[in-house]
């Protein structure tokens, strides 16, 4: 079996490593979050940088990984190619789903609904360029809904006031997508809710993806024979909130929660 590390900067991720370990039981997870510098798309490249491939690299290292995961849009946007000159195993990241919803869409309108961080880079745009040619692609950051998953998460309501704020001109303008992608994992969390807001437009991300990309790496490693499969989680800071976690995150069959030292 193969020691997996999924990373996010919070609980995102989680919607990422669901998908992964649904199709690839039989691993070992470890799911670490940097909850010390969340949120990531408020932090500088530089600083990013450095706190992704510090973090990483130690888990790697502690934990014998075979394969890492990086599960955050932003994060992967930025410290990719960093962490891949840094580590000699797969790295594998996620991008916005931009082209499976260009090939849903039927009214030729697309919402990416993502982080500004996200929304603003030259990479985004490229991505459209390339996968949604002639499509309406409308541009969406809203870190707000970040948090809102976070406390989904945790067990608190979502508000769905500022969720309906968020989404106004989409539902009641006169550009609204039949399709949506969700370019930041922590937004899978909200599908429901977005759902109820929004129940004709197909919803779109790229945890689906990252899991068959993830497979398809295994099978070229020289991994053991399947086994158990376990799950370990590892925060940056196991404060208050932190250990507030510990229950929604065994639900995700993660059955632990630590500190990294690092």
């Amino acid at each position: 079996m193969a020691n997996i590390l999924v990373f996010d900067s919070g609980m995102g991720g989680l919607t990422v490593y669901g998908e992964i370990r649904r199709a690839l039981p039989e691993h070992n997870y470890f799911y670490s979050f940097d909850n010390a510098h969340f949120p990531y798309g408020e932090l500088s490249e530089a600083a990013l940088i450095e706190a992704c491939t510090g973090l990483v690299s130690h888990m790697v290292a502690e934990h014998a990984i075979d394969l890492v995961v990086i599960a955050c849009n932003t994060a992967s946007t930025i410290a990719l190619p960093s962490l891949r000159t840094a580590l000699s195993i797969p790295v594998v990241g996620v991008v916005p789903a931009i082209k499976p919803a260009a090939a849903l869409t039927r009214n030729g309108y697309i919402g990416l609904l993502a982080t500004p961080g996200t929304v603003s880079r030259d990479y985004t745009h490229e991505l459209i360029a390339q996968f949604a040619p002639g499509k309406h692609v409308l541009l969406k950051g809203a870190t707000e809904l970040v948090i809102e998953a976070e406390r989904k998460l945790a067990g608190l309501p979502v508000n769905m006031a500022l969720l309906r704020e968020v989404l106004a001109d989409w539902m009641e303008g006169e550009e609204r997508p039949d399709t949506l992608v969700l370019g930041c994992t922590h937004f899978p969390l909200l599908n429901e809710e977005i759902k109820q807001l929004m129940p004709e437009c197909q919803l779109v991300d790229s945890g689906l993806a990252v899991a068959r990309r993830v497979e398809h790496l295994l099978a070229t490693l020289p991994v053991q024979a399947p086994g158990e499969g376990t799950g370990r989680a590892y925060c940056t800071r196991l404060d208050a909130g932190a250990q507030k976690l510990t229950a929604p995150l065994q639900a995700w069959g993660l059955s632990s929660l630590e500190e990294v030292v690092y």
